[in-house]
């Protein structure tokens, strides 16, 4: 059993689109929950009511993905 294993020969495509999905949901996941936190802290405790909490939300928002999509890969 242990001579059918041979190192590298193992189709890890699936594995690594997993991994990218995953890093991906946690990116953009974690952008969507940092807006919305900051959202509802500024409506509800702080006097910046709902158009200065939703001005800073769009905000996040557009920084967000402006800093968070994929960058370029050069070609070699």
């Amino acid at each position: 059993m242990a001579g059918d294993y041979h190192r590298g020969e193992m189709d890890i495509h699936e594995q690594v689109a997993t991994y990218d999905a995953f890093g991906k949901m946690t990116k953009w996941g974690s952008l969507a929950v940092a807006v919305l936190v900051t959202f509802f802290t500024l409506l509800f405790c702080t006097p910046a009511g709902f158009v200065g909490a939703a001005i800073t939300a769009v905000v996040m928002t557009a920084l967000g993905i402006v800093f968070l999509r994929e960058k370029a890969t050069p070609g070699h």
